[in-house]
């Protein structure tokens, strides 16, 4: 078992430290948060005593293996290094950096360091991505793929309400893109590769961030529509479409309720659904393996950051195609 720490007390490092924590692979000894008291009232539910206040303290201390970093996007890059440069392991929430230099920058300090480091996005680690892609397989020749993110924000009407939650604060480094189209990003490239052009349509807010937009990749042989936003909410599948056949997702995000139709009228069910929890597991489950026994994990680890890279250098370039821009853009 190896101990690890979080930084950041949002829903999504409960999530996080749920699955680890059900793994059985983990144990959760430190807790940050510049806040003592929020810190310690979240590590309070985990029976954790720890609690940090100052980043580095928390990189040098011997209470813990690795980090889980859950803080706002703009901070990524600077704690993932604090913590590699100590020689802690870390896995960051996704987006790691909204620069690709940054991404390639923590990939290498890990390397250097030998360290792992990993990127929590679930598509990469769900026992769903191969039966996705053997599915993929079975249905002939693909024209049009549309992968779907269209979730209202919880925050959206604090927003309206003229607040500026940091979903919607462009400091932050965060937005739509940032926040929901990767998602999507990542199976269109896992499963067919860099596009040869892409274009995007966006709708900027009045604070300066996308609240949705559009996104189309184009192939020799097909097209990649990618609706997503945080202003509105979908009601409609993810699909590829094929000549033999459709394979269809409620969420491409969690790859729930896969279903392969043929052609024919027949259908298969690849996939139900799962916990979130039990989903970011996965993420927890592979981040142990890569560090535990590398070698023998070492197609996949590297198969994870090569994508990580992948992911950062296409979504910088829409970003920026887009007119997104952020405090740190040069």
């Amino acid at each position: 078992m190896l101990n690890f720490g979080t930084i950041g007390t949002s829903w999504i490092t409960d999530a996080y430290v749920e699955g680890a924590l059900d793994s059985g692979l983990w144990k959760l000894n430190a807790v940050y948060s510049r806040n003592y008291e929020k810190g310690k009232a979240f590590a309070s539910k985990y029976g954790t005593e720890t609690v940090f206040t100052d980043i580095e303290e928390m990189a040098k201390s011997d209470l813990i293996d690795a980090v889980y970093i859950a803080s706002p996007n703009y901070l990524h890059t600077k704690h993932a290094l604090a913590f590699i440069e100590n020689g802690k392991h870390v896995i960051c929430e996704k987006p790691v950096s909204s620069h690709v230099s940054d991404v390639i920058t923590i990939i290498e300090a890990a390397k250097k360091h030998n360290v792992i480091f990993m990127e929590a996005i679930m598509f990469m680690h769900l026992p769903e991505r191969d039966k996705l892609s053997e599915a993929v397989s079975k249905i002939g020749n693909i024209s049009i793929a549309k992968f779907d993110f269209c979730q209202r924000s919880s925050k959206l009407d604090a927003y309206l309400n003229g607040e500026l939650p940091n979903i919607f604060n462009p400091q932050m480094e965060t937005g739509a893109l940032m926040d929901l189209g990767i998602y999507c990003i990542y199976p269109a490239l896992y499963l067919f590769g860099e596009p040869k052009d892409f274009d995007v349509r966006v709708n900027m807010m009045a604070s300066g961030v996308d609240g949705s937009g559009v996104i189309t990749f184009v192939y020799d042989d097909k097209l990649v529509s990618i609706p997503y936003s945080k202003t509105s909410q979908a009601g409609v599948d993810s699909d590829i479409q094929g000549d033999k056949g459709t394979v269809s997702t409620t969420s491409i995000s969690k790859l729930e309720n896969i279903i392969l139709k043929y052609s024919d009228g027949t259908k298969e069910i690849i996939s139900g659904e799962t916990p979130k929890y039990k989903l970011m597991g996965y993420e927890a489950i592979d981040f142990y393996k890569f560090i535990t026994d590398k070698a023998n994990n070492l197609n996949e680890y590297n198969k994870c950051t090569d994508m990580c890279i992948k992911v950062a250098d296409l979504t910088e370039k829409i970003r920026l195609k887009a007119g997104i821009k952020f405090p740190s853009d040069k």
